[in-house]
């Protein structure tokens, strides 16, 4: 345990605090989730977006979706401009560190790509809040190995490419990024389970009210 502490200790060293860009980068990193689930929120209780589409539910979660996909790439670049500004540390320069990096960038991006495919646009950039939900639980690949593949490959391509550049700054970063998508989900989790417990209680309720006029 010395070890790991003393080797976290040094990697760290290797950080340059001063640095705007790395503040920069950690305030986008939480920037985007936080900005996707008030949206969203509002959204499900004002459907203020909708009524902007002229009643659209569809075409204003197509719009949100292109919006937080562009914030995903302004991200992203701010981050990769936060790396270039950092120093390397010679232990993460090494042959088999690339290796790790490359498997790692390809892990997150099967994750994000295949959830993608599952879910449609739609069920990847909440369109259960704009009322269009998704038939079932979706239980393939990738969902079969974690519920949050999309927060998780996230997480992962920002490790692959921390180590593809050897920055530690960017294993700090990287943290940030784990620590925001966990809050995250605390949040999304159970306000998503509800909206289909809400779905299922009206459908419960119409169908014995079927029943009863039979």
């Amino acid at each position: 345990m010395p070890l790991v502490v003393q080797g976290v200790a040094d990697l760290l060293n290797f950080v340059d605090y001063s640095k705007t860009s790395l503040a920069i980068s950690a305030a986008a990193i939480a920037f985007n989730p936080t900005f996707w689930n008030i949206v969203a929120r509002r959204e499900y209780r004002t459907k203020f977006l909708t009524r902007a589409f002229g009643g659209n539910a569809q075409t204003a979660c197509y719009f949100l979706a292109v919006v937080i996909f562009g914030l995903g790439l302004v991200r992203d670049f701010l981050y990769e401009r936060a790396l270039r500004d950092q120093p390397s540390h010679p232990l993460l320069e090494g042959t088999y560190v690339k290796y790790a990096a490359y498997a790692l960038l390809a892990l997150g991006n099967l994750f994000v790509v295949t959830s993608t495919l599952r879910l449609g646009i739609t069920g990847t950039f909440l369109g259960d809040y704009f009322g269009i939900l998704m038939d079932g639980i979706v239980t393939g690949f990738p969902f079969n190995v974690t519920s949050a593949p999309m927060y998780y490959g996230s997480t992962m391509s920002f490790l692959g490419t921390a180590l593809l550049y050897g920055k530690p700054a960017g294993l700090l970063l990287t943290a940030w990024v784990l620590f925001v998508y966990i809050v995250a989900i605390q949040f999304e989790n159970p306000f998503t389970a509800e909206i289909y417990a809400k779905r299922d209680r009206e459908r419960a309720k119409a169908a014995g009210t079927g029943k009863k006029e039979l």
